[in-house]
């Protein structure tokens, strides 16, 4: 089993959420609030992880977390766990479970209300060494919010604004491939291309941190690779282990920074009445961001054409096009359901989006708007 110690601590292998309550003492929780989701419960993850682990039956759970976490669940959340008097939390699910126990971690310990503790409002420099652990426990591969410091969330104001701290990496992270095996294609698709995004984003961010555009690049090789066969195969452990290595690469990479492509999908996100999949967005807007960023990659484009199998000079925004296409991800906004009325909108909110400023090329906001377009 690989145990890897890099910003946190990562149990990797099938089988690793057996050591759940081993990890637990080591990251100092002794009463846990679960963070999870209906849908895992309703498949009896929740159960499953709760019985292999050794966790007491009542263990305290909130399964109220949405596709995108809320301002409103992170309150909610945080009731119980101050109720419940619980001193950190297991995060079981995706993406939103994860960040959604990072704002209540937050909460838990600090004065001050959500909105605050965002990275635009100066968040940053209030996050402090007192914000109570998470164990991470991802049952997709995609976001690696498990290794990463920030956690987005979708405010009340119809903003999805991101809270960022070192304090906010988990204490631990099980990474176990069985628990994604029941993923269907579609999601294991669309938070396989954010994975994919996060690579390439974070590869060709101008932030020199060689180490970090080191594991990027080896997170893209292993996600051309396994994402296909994920797709095709759900119970391919082998992909699927694959899969879990790109995604938390993908975040560990996130040192770098990350750009356009996600300066545009956080607003988008923030359309409640749109409920749109943050994987998915970020599938249809990446080739119009990497044509837009071309001519500032000059040094960084050849080793991601390597990286996919593309011959010196193969277009790189067409092959990600069509690979994601392949997959069945719909690849046009306006086949998501996006009403072109609010393109304008996103593309000025993306100027205030914490990751605008580390894109590869200067952004403006007519730049925006002409990328929007292109993939709508």
């Amino acid at each position: 089993m690989a145990i890897i110690s890099y910003l946190t601590t990562v149990r990797l292998d099938p089988g690793a959420r057996r050591h759940l309550a081993e990890d637990l003492k080591a990251a100092g929780i002794s009463r846990p609030l679960m963070i999870t989701d209906r849908g895992i419960v309703a498949v009896g993850l929740l159960d499953e992880v709760r019985a292999s682990g050794g966790l007491d039956s009542d263990l305290p759970v909130y399964d109220g977390t949405p596709a995108n976490p809320t301002e409103e669940a992170a309150y909610e959340a945080l009731a119980l766990y101050r109720s419940a008097q619980c001193d950190g939390m297991i995060a079981l699910g995706g993406g939103s479970a994860m960040d959604l126990a990072k704002a209540v971690a937050v909460l838990a310990t600090h004065d001050g209300d959500l909105q605050s503790f965002a990275v635009v409002n100066g968040g940053f420099a209030k996050i402090t060494a007192q914000t109570a652990p998470i164990l991470a426990m991802p049952t997709t591969a995609g976001t690696g919010s498990e290794v990463g410091r920030g956690a987005i969330i979708s405010f009340k104001d119809g903003r999805k604004l991101g809270l960022l701290s070192p304090y906010l990496i988990p204490k631990r992270a099980i990474c176990d491939p069985e628990l994604t095996l029941g993923l269907p294609p579609m999601l294991t698709a669309a938070t396989g291309m954010d994975a994919i995004s996060h690579c390439i984003e974070c590869f060709t961010s101008p932030v020199d941190n060689p180490v970090a555009a080191a594991i990027a690049i080896d997170g893209l090789e292993r996600a051309i690779k396994a994402l296909p066969r994920a797709v095709a195969n759900g119970s391919d452990i082998e992909a699927r282990r694959e899969m879990m290595v790109a995604a938390m690469e993908g975040a560990l990479a996130f040192q770098k920074g990350l750009g356009a492509v996600h300066a545009l999908s956080h607003p988008l996100g923030g359309y409640r009445d749109l409920k749109l999949h943050h994987g998915t967005l970020n599938a249809v807007l990446l080739p119009p961001v990497l044509r837009f960023n071309e001519s500032h990659c000059g040094k960084t484009y050849p080793r991601l054409r390597q990286a996919v199998g593309l011959t010196d000079g193969g277009d790189l925004a067409g092959f990600i096009a069509s690979f994601a296409a392949g997959l069945g991800i719909p690849m046009s906004l306006s086949a998501l359901g996006v009403p072109e009325s609010i393109l304008p909108d996103v593309a000025k909110a993306a100027m205030l989006d914490h990751t605008h400023a580390t894109n590869a090329k200067p952004t403006t906001e007519a730049d925006y708007l002409a990328m929007l377009r292109e993939a709508y």
